[in-house]
């Protein structure tokens, strides 16, 4: 999340042109998915200038037409080849004017804080700002908010927070806004105007943050319907949230994407330590509400205080044993306890900031449960999923998202941001498809109604069988950057893989601990090789969970149950499979209970693998993007 504070700088929206724009679709009508609805739209539109469209009786009659199943999208006429998506259909409502420049207005939420939280309790304060639509009198409007502590911090380039975000806020209020919703910016505890300390995803901002859903849904101008957006440290504001359940009823949507559904489990994975974990709170966000004023002795907390602490004795110790710091940041049980509104998590398998196990398979526990989900999993890095400029950038070939873009490009993201909006927050329209949209890393998109999904085979490689030691002897030494390699034979037809893969393999450790890093690859004939996936452990974890184990080490062997971070792949025919293990890799520190690593081969050592039928899978083309990086990319 420390990179949230690079601002892409994005273009405003040309709605002039947008609105002249010619109706014909951009591709032919000529595909055995078009039905008999989609074949009536494409005549509706070659009879129809975009601009007729757009009046308010036409809008009306042709709601249907233009809100079309993901499949369908490529015949209609998105906006493709600007810096990010936009709406179908133009609103009716301007902004409400106000007395600043940006037509928002300042709010105080007051908020009581246990006195355990120490710092401005009980007095707590939520700084927040609003955009609302200039409707007639007497006409509520449902509300939409992003929640984090990005606005009005020097760092990010929020000079106030009565300006709108340039990464997500402005788009919302110029396209979704005019439609008949509000719109909110809101500081947690201790950041912006937020009063209390920077509290790190704890109690007194959950409090915060629930307060000001609260306060959004009983003003006399809102509907009493709340939904929260956001990405990363904003994507992990609305899990917070819906953590309150029934306590009000107002929040009836979250949208995280990147989100953390636990601060641990962002740092962690089968107990090993990312190099940001010891020093995440408050070494990342440290700085956070701390601007040299007479109100900074307010960031005197007891988490505040104890954060830095408790992260390291994680990571030497391999588990909190004192105090409850990670279980009060641990929100999704709560959620799935309290909740009941829907949930549309969107996350990018490519995303090594917040990685993809927040979202997989948080959203086969939501379906489970009885909670309205759909999913959007691509193949992009820490973003949102419509920047043909960014998702280039940080898309690198060598299986790091590379082979998917432009593919990746969702130009109808903001449509469909309005179709899940409408529907949730003011019953308008059919129900959203409840869904995940699934990207392999060749760029492919499908249908899935589960993620992992449920008709899957295992394809199990034992090592020292369907896998051959192809490099280094059997021994992980520690801190090294090589070891052993296996690879299978060629495959004689594609394999296509889905969700996470395991490999459980046999050890001996030389001292108590040591760590393992497992990558796998697909290799051509010509030795080309690109990522699939890759897995950590730190072996006092050995069993997977959170609860560490003991053994006798040079006497005993354990079996490590690895599981790899979530992943769509295609390995094509003629393409092996490799599997490498060292000690350590990715941004993850060296186990602080080093130790080298004796690697067992045999029938219990094994590669295992959840495969699928692409024949039994709907795949679609989503609008194609034609911005000039995508055109270059092509």
């Amino acid at each position: 999340m420390a990179d949230e504070v690079v601002i892409a700088e994005l273009v405003e929206p040309d709605w002039k042109a947008y609105q002249q724009r010619d109706s014909k679709p951009s591709k032919e009508f000529n595909s055995v998915l078009a039905s008999t609805i989609a074949l009536a739209i494409v005549f509706l539109f070659l009879s129809m200038t975009f601009e007729s469209i757009v009046t308010e009786d036409i809008q009306q009659q042709n709601s249907g037409e233009i809100r079309v199943p993901v499949w369908d999208r490529y015949l209609l006429n998105y906006v493709t080849d600007e810096n990010y998506s936009y709406v179908m259909e133009f609103g009716e409502y301007e902004l409400l004017p106000t007395e600043n420049e940006w037509n928002s207005t300042h709010y105080f939420v007051e908020y009581n804080l246990p006195l355990s939280e120490g710092g401005a309790a009980p007095n707590g304060l939520i700084s927040l700002a609003v955009w609302r639509p200039n409707v007639p009198e007497g006409v509520k409007v449902p509300v939409i908010a992003e929640i984090g502590p990005y606005f009005q911090e020097p760092s990010v380039q929020t000079p106030t927070i009565e300006v709108p975000g340039s990464w997500l806020g402005q788009m919302i209020i110029d396209q979704i806004l005019p439609h008949g919703f509000a719109f909110a910016q809101i500081s947690v505890s201790g950041t912006g105007r937020s009063n209390h300390c920077m509290d790190l995803m704890g109690n007194a901002e959950q409090l915060g943050n629930n307060a000001a859903v609260k306060w959004l849904g009983e003003q006399d101008w809102s509907n009493g319907a709340v939904a929260l957006i956001g990405k990363s440290y904003d994507g992990s504001t609305p899990w917070q949230a819906a953590m309150f359940g029934s306590e009000h009823n107002y929040l009836k949507t979250i949208v995280p994407i990147s989100g953390l559904i636990g601060v641990k489990e962002l740092m962690w994975r089968n107990g090993s330590s990312e190099a940001r974990a010891p020093i995440m709170h408050n070494g990342v966000y440290g700085s956070y509400g701390l601007d040299g004023d007479e109100e900074d002795y307010q960031n005197i907390c007891p988490d505040y205080v104890i954060g830095p602490g408790t992260g390291m004795s994680a990571y030497l110790l391999g588990e909190e044993y004192a105090g409850t710091y990670w279980e009060e940041r641990y929100f999704l049980d709560r959620v799935i306890e309290n909740y009941q509104g829907s949930v549309y998590l969107i996350q990018g398998f490519h995303d090594w900031n917040v990685d993809p196990h927040m979202a997989v398979p948080t959203i086969n526990r939501l379906i489970d449960n009885g909670i309205e989900a759909r999913g959007l999993f691509g193949q992009w890095d820490h973003d949102y999923p419509d920047r043909p400029i960014q998702l280039d950038d940080r898309a690198d070939l060598g299986g790091w998202g590379g082979e998917a873009f432009p593919e990746m490009i969702r130009l109808d993201w903001m449509q469909d941001l309005l179709e899940w909006f409408d529907y949730y927050l003011r019953d308008i329209g059919p129900q959203p498809g409840q869904w995940i949209e699934v990207q392999s890393n060749l760029g492919e998109w499908r249908i899935e109604t589960r993620y992992p999904p449920a008709d899957t085979e295992v394809l199990m490689l034992s090592l020292g069988d369907g896998l051959s030691n192809v490099g280094g002897t059997l021994t992980v030494l520690p801190d090294a950057d090589s070891g052993p390699v296996w690879e299978s034979a060629p495959f004689e037809t594609d394999v296509f893989i889905a969700g996470t893969p395991r490999f459980h393999v046999d050890v001996q450790t030389l001292t108590y601990g040591g760590q393992l890093f497992a990558l796998l690859e697909s290799c051509s004939v010509d030795d080309m090789c690109i990522h699939i996936a890759h897995a950590i452990m730190d072996l006092r974890y050995h069993e997977g969970g959170s609860q560490p184990q003991t053994w006798i080490p040079t006497i005993e062997t354990i079996n490590a149950k690895m599981e790899f971070f979530p992943m769509d792949a295609q390995v094509p025919a003629g393409h092996r499979i490799r599997l490498s293990l060292t000690s350590t890799g990715m941004d993850y520190l060296p186990a602080s209970t080093s130790s080298v690593v004796f690697i067992e081969e045999g029938e219990t050592s094994t590669l295992q693998l959840d495969t699928f039928n692409p024949e039994t899978k709907l795949y679609f083309t989503p609008p194609i993007c034609t911005h000039e990086r995508c055109i270059a990319a092509s």
